[in-house]
């Protein structure tokens, strides 16, 4: 069951959210968008900070973001010229019947209701218009993203994803899914400041946050892949989902 004091934590660390969160690989996204017509209308479901807005903008799209958080919705619409993000959740989404050709969701779709979301996404899109969740994930066959991640306590892997994440309701057809890998550079401190915008980090006690800072440092300081560096290669794989409004 969602959490929803994780689920609304972020607002409180939008800047730097939207600061040291990765963004979406460029063929991701494309692949997602497959076989619609340049320039598409597309919803950005749980838009956060603008992250994926910015990106689907960049292909050439229209782009309307929703998001519940309101400081997230502050953020996004300074990151974002042109855009004003609409108060508005995947259970209730501010806008008229058959209006999108697509609803894509970054990093989000895990914190919906989805008896009530699946529905309303369906309402939204077009006949034949597309869904599309989308990770961005750590790449943890990778030693020390493993140990970061343990520290952390980060969840959420591939074979996870595709175990939950089987239909989107009768209105939407079988998801396929794809993969992409992709990589960030960060410094140390850049890391640190990736891992404090975790639900669970925001939301753990102040000692339980300097547990996981300090064990952080630890980890930069003395693993053989990490002491020393002054940039970080952080490996991801992107999990991208994608079903037609029947």
């Amino acid at each position: 069951m969602t959490d929803p004091t994780q689920a609304l934590s972020f607002g409180a660390a939008a800047a730097h959210y939207d600061r040291f969160r990765p963004r979406y690989p460029q063929d991701a996204l494309r692949w997602a968008l497959q076989g619609l017509d340049v320039p598409a209308q597309v919803v950005d479901l749980g838009a956060g900070t603008g992250i994926l807005t910015r990106g689907v903008r960049d292909l050439g799209h229209e782009v309307t973001p929703v998001e519940p958080d309101a400081d997230m919705r502050a953020q996004l619409t300074a990151a974002t010229p042109g855009a004003t993000a609409r108060d508005g959740s995947a259970e209730s989404m501010p806008l008229p019947d058959g209006y999108a050709d697509a609803v894509l969701v970054g990093q989000a779709y895990h914190w919906f209701d989805r008896e009530r979301a699946h529905p309303e996404i369906a309402r939204v899109l077009r006949a034949g218009g597309v869904f599309a969740p989308v990770w961005n994930l750590r790449d943890d066959r990778v030693g020390w993203v493993n140990e970061m991640n343990r520290v952390a306590e980060i969840g959420g892997t591939v074979d996870g994803l595709l175990a939950d994440v089987t239909d989107f309701g009768p209105r939407l057809t079988a998801p396929e899914w794809a993969e992409f890998a992709h990589t960030t550079t960060l410094t140390p401190d850049d890391l640190v400041g990736m891992v404090a915008t975790r639900s669970y980090h925001l939301t753990a006690t102040p000692q339980r946050r300097r547990e996981i800072d300090r064990e952080l440092r630890h980890l930069l300081d003395t693993h053989p892949d990490l002491a020393g560096r002054k940039t970080i290669a952080l490996p991801y794989r992107t999990l991208v989902f994608r079903a037609r409004r029947r």
